[in-house]
């Protein structure tokens, strides 16, 4: 009777033990879009009926933040508080996933190129700029479609657009502009993206450290930092946000033109008919809207990573 051939033997028993998931090159690489993206998202969820309230008093509604909630529960119902959610999530799912998962990349070719030291705070800003603008990029078409959907309600009935969800929105776009009309206002949702996340991941990062240094860490220092992040990113972005959404609600005018030609133009009308303060309407609003969002997102980002890390992945 043959016998087994020993070596045979030896490397069935003695095989490398599998690639574990946190040391798989793919698994690395998507980790940070895909906990971006789900961070991203989460906060949607949350502060959906804040982005509506807020898109409505820019758009000229009057009384206030409650007086504009209370008003569009009475006449719409509840659920229109959600209008345009679909939009919100996918936008979420390319703008976040982008900008998140682009901004983790670069700080840690930073972190790499500084040899593990801290960045100084205009790395930082560098960083959050990039990110914010090419994240951008992919989520423009989503942020153009969740406009339009929830400024819909305020316009005269004969002229609503009556989008019934998200798919209906881009195709109607497409059908109507073309496919570069997707795009309409996307150097400008870029410029407001930029300084956005200029604020809101430059400070987070900085406070982060600051707060360590004090030795002030885990859960308290996340938010914390997020709550300061919150409120640079509303402050540097706002002005942008105001002008990106006159671009993207606006109508052709009777002649066939459009109210406004383009980012500078529509800067210079604003400034005209209302000062520099125009630009900062509605920013209790905007500011409610966005720094809890961008809390929310962080601190979701913050303990999906902790969660991961502490599983082994």
């Amino acid at each position: 009777k043959a016998k087994a051939d020993p070596r045979l033997s030896s490397a069935i028993f003695h095989l490398p033990p599998a690639m574990s998931l946190k040391d798989n090159a793919t698994w690395k690489a998507v980790k940070p879009f895909m906990n971006g993206g789900l961070s991203g998202m989460g906060a949607t969820c949350i502060i959906q009926p804040l982005d509506i309230v807020k898109v409505r008093l820019q758009l000229g509604a009057t009384g206030g933040p409650f007086g504009v909630a209370a008003g569009i529960i009475k006449n719409d119902g509840f659920g229109a508080l959600y209008t345009g959610l679909s939009a919100g999530l996918l936008r979420q799912a390319t703008y976040t996933t982008a900008r998140l998962g682009i901004h983790a990349k670069i700080v840690d070719y930073l972190k790499e190129a500084n040899k593990g030291a801290p960045l100084p705070l205009v790395q930082k800003a560098g960083a959050g700029l990039a990110a914010g603008g090419l994240g951008a990029m992919f989520g423009s078409p989503a942020d153009l479609s969740l406009i339009r959907m929830q400024a819909d309600k305020t316009l005269p009935v004969n002229e609503r657009r009556n989008y019934t969800g998200v798919v209906h929105a881009l195709s109607d776009i497409v059908k109507k502009e073309g496919v570069s009309g997707l795009f309409t206002g996307a150097g400008t949702t870029s410029i407001r993206a930029m300084a956005l996340n200029m604020g809101m991941l430059a400070s987070n990062d900085q406070a982060k450290e600051m707060m360590k240094e004090n030795n002030i860490t885990g859960f308290p220092a996340t938010l914390g930092a997020s709550a300061i992040a919150g409120f640079f990113a509303s402050f540097f972005s706002l002005p942008f946000d105001y002008v990106k959404t006159q671009l993207q609600k606006q109508k052709p005018l009777p002649d066939g033109t459009l109210p406004f030609k383009g980012f500078g133009d529509c800067c210079v009308k604003t400034m005209a008919s209302g000062g520099p303060l125009k630009f900062y309407t509605g920013f209790p609003t905007y500011y409610v809207r966005i720094a809890p969002h961008a809390m929310f997102t962080l601190i979701i980002l913050d303990q999906l990573n902790t969660s991961m890390k502490n599983a082994g992945l």
